[in-house]
C-alpha cells in the first residue's frame, strides 16, 4: 500500500486565496444572518439564518484551520480575488461572475453587500427586513457558489475540493428556498 501525499499550498495558491477569500465571504454572510434573526419574528427566516450563520461560521473555522496546517499566513500578499483570474485546469481564467462581470483583483468579491446594504440591513425590520435579507443573501450565494467553482478549477486539493463541492451543493439548495420565501412576500 503506498501513502498518498498532497503537495501543500503556497501563499500564493488558489487553495490560499480561497480559503482567505471565502472565509471574508462567509463573515459577511453570517453578520447578514444575525441582523435578520433579530429583525423578524418569522420564523422560517429565524431558522434559515440560524442555519446559514452556523453552517457558514464552521466553514470559516475550517478554512482558516488550513492555512494554519498549511503554514501560511491569515493574511494574503496580493490582493484579494488575485487566484481566481488566475488559469485554472481548463486552460482557461475565471474572471467572471455569475453576473457576467469581470473580477478584478482588489475589488468586492462576487455577491458581496455594500456598505450602504448592510447599512440598509441593519436599519430595516420586520418584512422589510426579511425582503431585504433574502434578496441580498440570493446574490452572496450566488457569488459564493462562483467562487467555490473556481476553486474546483483550480485545486485537486481533496479537503479543498469536497468542501467546495458541498458548498455549491448546500448554497444552490438555500438558493431556490430563498427565492421561494422571497416571492411569499412580494
Amino acid at each position: 500500500m503506498t501513502a498518498t501525499t498532497e503537495v501543500v499550498p503556497n501563499n500564493t495558491s488558489a487553495e490560499a486565496g480561497f480559503a482567505r477569500d471565502m472565509q471574508l465571504h462567509h463573515q459577511q454572510a453570517v453578520e447578514m444572518s444575525m441582523i435578520v434573526r433579530d429583525a423578524t419574528d418569522d420564523p422560517d427566516i429565524r431558522l434559515l439564518a440560524f442555519d446559514i450563520a452556523l453552517a457558514q461560521q464552521q466553514q470559516v473555522g475550517q478554512m482558516f484551520s488550513w492555512l494554519t496546517v498549511w503554514g501560511l499566513p491569515q493574511a494574503a500578499s496580493e490582493p484579494s480575488m488575485t487566484w481566481m483570474v488566475r488559469p485554472g485546469r481548463s486552460g482557461t481564467g475565471h474572471n467572471h461572475g455569475a453576473d457576467g462581470e469581470a473580477h478584478i483583483p482588489g475589488q468586492p468579491m462576487p455577491g458581496l453587500a455594500t456598505d450602504e446594504q448592510m447599512a440598509e440591513l441593519r436599519a430595516a425590520t420586520g418584512v422589510e427586513a426579511e425582503k431585504l435579507y433574502l434578496t441580498l443573501m440570493i446574490a452572496h450565494h450566488v457569488g459564493g457558489v462562483d467562487m467555490a467553482e473556481a476553486i474546483l478549477d483550480r485545486s485537486t486539493n481533496r479537503v479543498v475540493t469536497n468542501l467546495a463541492r458541498g458548498m455549491i451543493a448546500a448554497q444552490q439548495s438555500e438558493i431556490d428556498y430563498m427565492q421561494e420565501l422571497l416571492a411569499l412576500r412580494q
